[in-house]
């Protein structure tokens, strides 16, 4: 009973991980709004599905959804009609850039104003008809730092048929920095702290080897990190690899690129993997006393539980989608990033060690928490972007919370209980 809820963990994990590819369903289509004489389908009025809707005669698409660039410099892409319009007839249609950020979702023809501040275009409408070029090259020039969206709206501006034309993918994001060094060094900080979280993992998985001992290890804060772990695992993997989740996540988010890369499924994987040994290793080796604790056992109980409810839910039923099912996994991830160090810290603090422990977790753990939120720092800094850091204070001080973590264990180690001494001939302190 000991470690029912490791085991428990384990199953549920396994199920819950087959549940994305078993329960994904199709997306509802929108209904399409129509007008007099011509139909122009918003933002928000077409997925990605209706790209073999028959109902869609004409796309409007940008050769390139985004765009890095420095203050003062050229660039062009292109914006393309597909099909062209056949030389016959006498359709013509008026596209219009506008500035705007991803949320907005609303646009005024008779509106003048283009809301461009930090890049300008030589003009900022364009016509299609039968004697004009299916491709236009946009050029642009940047003005001063900061991130917008340039959006291509579109509308017939003669007498036609009802013919829709969808301009889902007709937008540009444009970042503009003042600094190609800057971004260069900001890459390599990724790096370095991918690679720091990536091995934070083993200096724990060797401490337990080489003492063949888990005493000082909590098994609270593994229970906890292997349920997080496994949550932000299916969280990525989902958005990464199954074509459904995107839709949804293109629906949700019409002007925005799929958050989630490769390095982040590896992560995921890699994480819970490591997690899973030390698991392994808390029925291996010397355990002493030491068990999950009610609280513990109830809350991953009731994790695990409304997983596999709403899970269950979400395959038989329209009230939530998989996207929605996905969002809760990563809330909970969120919750449990704030309180998984909670016991472990306790627990070192009752025992008045942290032998058993290790710090070279916490270096590395650090090492990873520091220099994010220092790239974090580099890239608003580079974009004048300091609205990112401060309006999403969800993952600053969630990061923020991790290094304050980090710099009790270190104290911990190093100055409360340095001279701590217990008999345990296998301890061994990193």
């Amino acid at each position: 009973m000991e470690h029912l809820t490791f085991t428990t963990a384990a199953i549920l994990s396994i199920l819950t991980l087959l549940m994305p590819i078993t329960t994904i369903h199709t997306l509802t289509v929108y209904d399409q709004s129509s007008e007099p004489h011509h139909i122009i389908l918003s933002l928000k009025e077409i997925s990605t599905e209706d790209n073999n809707n028959d109902n869609v005669e004409y796309r409007l698409n940008t050769s390139t959804n985004s765009l890095e660039m420095l203050v003062d410099h050229n660039n062009t892409f292109n914006l393309i009609l597909d099909p062209q319009i056949s030389s016959n007839d006498t359709k013509q249609l008026l596209t219009r850039f506008t500035c705007e950020s991803e949320e907005t979702d609303s646009f005024d023809w008779n509106s003048t104003e283009n809301n461009c501040e930090i890049l300008q275009l030589p003009k900022y409408e364009y016509i299609f008809n039968a004697t004009e070029d299916s491709i236009k090259v946009i050029s642009l020039k940047t003005l001063k730092q900061g991130k917008t969206q340039l959006v291509a709206h579109a509308k017939w501006i003669s007498n036609t048929s009802e013919v829709t034309i969808d301009t889902w993918k007709a937008y540009v994001t444009v970042n503009v920095g003042v600094s190609d060094t800057i971004l260069v060094i900001s890459a390599i900080i990724g790096w370095i702290y991918f690679v720091a979280w990536s091995i934070s993992f083993y200096p724990q998985i060797w401490d337990n080897f080489k003492r063949k001992s888990v005493v000082g290890l909590n098994f609270d804060f593994i229970g906890l990190n292997i349920t997080g772990f496994i949550s932000y695992t299916m969280f990525n993997f989902s958005l990464y690899a199954i074509t459904s989740v995107q839709k949804e996540y293109e629906n949700d988010h019409p002007r925005s690129q799929i958050p989630v890369q490769l390095n982040d499924v590896f992560f995921g994987f890699h994480a819970a993997f490591a997690t899973l040994i030390c698991i392994i290793q808390c029925f291996l080796y010397d355990r002493g006393e030491q068990t999950v604790s009610w609280f513990a056992r109830i809350f991953l109980s009731i994790v695990w539980t409304g997983y596999i409810v709403i899970a269950i839910i979400v395959a038989s039923t329209n009230w939530l989608t998989m996207l929605d099912y996905l969002y809760i996994l990563s809330y909970v991830k969120l919750v449990i990033t704030i309180i998984k160090y909670i016991p472990q810290a306790w627990y070192n603090y009752c025992r008045k060690s942290t032998i058993g422990w290790s710090i070279g977790n916490i270096f590395l753990d650090f090492t990873g928490g520091s220099l994010s939120m220092c790239q974090m720092f580099l890239l608003a800094y580079n974009y004048d972007d300091w609205a990112t850091i401060f309006n999403n204070f969800t993952k600053f001080g969630l990061g923020f919370i991790s290094i304050l973590f980090d710099v009790l264990f270190l104290l911990q180690h190093y100055v409360f209980y340095r001279h701590s001494d217990v008999n345990d001939s296998r301890s061994l302190l990193v």
